[in-house]
C-alpha cells in the first residue's frame, strides 16, 4: 500500500474519532448552559441542557439525504474537506458564545452546535466507505472500519472525562470559557486533518459511480426496512441519552462534574469492549440474535438502575448499545439491493433521535425525577428487541 494511502488512513480514522469527540462535548456542556439558562433554578434546567445536543442531532434530519447527493455529486475527498471545515466552523461559533451574555451567548452556542453536527452528518457519510476503499475493501477494508470505530469509542469515553475536569466543582462562577481547552484541540485537529487531505489523491469507491436514480423514500415500501429505519432512530437515542441523563443525574447530585464526567465515560468504555465482543462473535452469531440477547439485557438492567438507584446498572448499558447499529442497519439492508444507497441517507437522517429524545429524558427529569427519564431507554430497548425478534424478516409491504 503507498505511503500516502496510509497518511489518508490515519486521517480518516482520526475523522471518526473527531465524529465522537464532537458529539459528545453537547451533554457535558449542557452542564454549564443548564445553570447559566435560569440561575433561579437550583438543580438547573434540563431541558436547557440537553438542548444543544438536540441542535447537534437536528442537523442530521436536515443533512441526512443531501449528503448522500453531495457525495455523488463532487466525490468523498471534497466532501470530506466540506464536512471538515464545517465542523471547524461550528466548534469556533461554540468557542464565541463565551464571549456574549444571556441569553444572546446560549443562542450563539445552539447555533454552534447545529454546525457542529452538519459537519458530524458528512463526516459518517463519508468515514466508513472511505476506509474501505483505502483497505482495498474485503477484509482489509472490514478492519480499517473496525478500527475507526474502536477509536471513535476512545475518544466517546475520554471526551466527558476532559470536560468534566476541566470543568470541575459547578458553581455559579462556571462558564463556556473554562472548557476553551477542549475546543481547541477540536479546532487543531479539524485544521491539521484538512491540510493534510488537501494534498492527498483519493480515489471514489465504484459504488457511488451510478446514473439510476432511486426515489428518497422508495426503501420503505419494505416492511423490514421501514421498521429499520425506526429502530435508528430509537437506537441512537438511546445510545446518547443514558449517558447524557446519567452525567445531569449525577453532577446534580454533588456538583462534581470531574466525577459526573469520568462515570459517564465508563459507560462509553463499555461501548469498547462490547464492540471488540460483538466483532469477535459477529461470525458465529447472526445479527437478529446479537440484537435481541443485547436489548433484552439493556432492558434488565434500565429496570435496575431505576429500582435501586445505583449508577452503575446504567453504565453496563454500554455493553449493549454496542452493536445496536450495526445490527440494525444490517437487518434492516438485507436483500435491499439497489435501494440500499436510498435507504442510508434515510438511516442518516433518523439519527436526529439522538437529539430527540435525550430532550425528551431531560423534560422528564426536570418534572418527575432523573430516574423516571430512563423510562425513555426501555421504550427504545423494548422497540429494538421487538424490530429483531419478530419485525426484521424481509418482507415487502406493497
Amino acid at each position: 500500500m503507498k505511503k500516502t494511502n496510509w497518511i489518508a488512513i490515519v486521517a480518516m480514522i482520526f475523522l471518526c474519532g473527531m465524529i465522537s469527540f464532537v458529539t459528545n462535548l453537547a451533554a457535558p456542556v449542557g452542564n454549564i448552559w443548564k445553570f447559566l439558562y435560569d440561575p433561579s433554578i437550583p438543580e438547573g434546567s434540563n431541558t436547557a441542557g440537553m438542548l444543544g445536543n438536540m441542535m447537534n442531532f437536528a442537523a442530521y434530519l436536515v443533512m441526512g439525504v443531501p449528503s448522500g447527493m453531495l457525495l455523488t455529486r463532487i466525490g468523498y475527498k471534497k466532501t470530506a474537506l466540506v464536512a471538515i471545515a464545517t465542523g471547524f466552523a461550528g466548534v469556533g461559533i461554540q468557542f464565541l458564545s463565551g464571549k456574549f451574555a444571556m441569553p444572546a451567548g446560549f443562542a450563539v452556542y445552539l447555533a454552534g452546535a447545529f454546525v457542529a453536527g452538519l459537519s458530524m452528518c458528512l463526516l459518517n457519510v463519508v468515514t466508513n466507505p472511505m476506509l474501505n476503499t483505502l483497505g482495498g475493501g474485503g477484509k482489509r477494508g472490514n478492519q480499517l472500519n473496525m478500527l475507526g470505530m474502536t477509536f471513535n469509542s476512545v475518544l466517546g469515553t475520554i471526551t466527558p472525562m476532559l470536560v468534566g475536569w476541566k470543568i470541575g466543582q459547578i458553581t455559579s462562577e462556571t462558564k463556556m470559557a473554562d472548557v476553551n481547552l477542549v475546543l481547541f484541540i477540536a479546532l487543531g485537529v479539524f485544521a491539521a486533518t484538512f491540510a493534510v487531505l488537501s494534498f492527498l489523491k483519493i480515489e471514489d469507491p465504484e459504488a457511488i459511480k451510478t446514473t439510476e436514480k432511486i426515489g428518497v423514500f422508495e426503501p420503505l415500501k419494505f416492511r423490514h426496512t421501514l421498521f429499520g429505519v425506526i429502530g435508528i432512530f430509537c437506537y441512537v437515542g438511546v445510545e446518547v441519552g443514558i449517558p447524557a441523563t446519567l452525567m445531569l443525574w449525577l453532577s446534580s447530585l454533588s456538583g462534581d462534574a470531574a466525577w459526573a464526567g469520568k462515570m459517564a465515560g465508563y459507560y462509553w468504555a463499555m461501548t469498547i469492549i462490547g464492540r471488540a465482543a460483538c466483532s469477535a462473535l459477529g461470525a458465529k452469531i447472526s445479527a437478529r440474535a446479537m440484537l435481541s440477547t443485547a436489548m433484552g439485557i439493556g432492558i434488565v438492567l434500565v429496570v435496575a438502575g431505576m429500582a435501586t438507584g445505583n449508577p452503575w446498572c446504567f453504565i453496563l448499558c454500554g455493553l449493549c448499545t454496542a452493536p445496536g447499529f450495526p445490527s440494525t442497519y444490517n437487518l434492516a439492508v438485507e436483500k435491499l439491493g439497489k435501494y440500499t444507497n436510498a435507504a442510508s441517507g434515510l438511516f442518516m437522517t433518523m439519527i436526529v433521535g439522538g437529539g430527540i429524545l435525550p430532550l425528551l429524558q431531560g423534560a422528564i427529569a426536570d418534572r418527575a425525577g432523573y430516574t423516571t427519564a430512563f423510562a425513555v431507554s426501555i421504550a427504545g430497548f423494548l422497540y429494538l428487541f421487538s424490530y429483531a425478534a419478530f419485525l426484521s424478516t424481509p418482507k415487502a409491504s406493497n
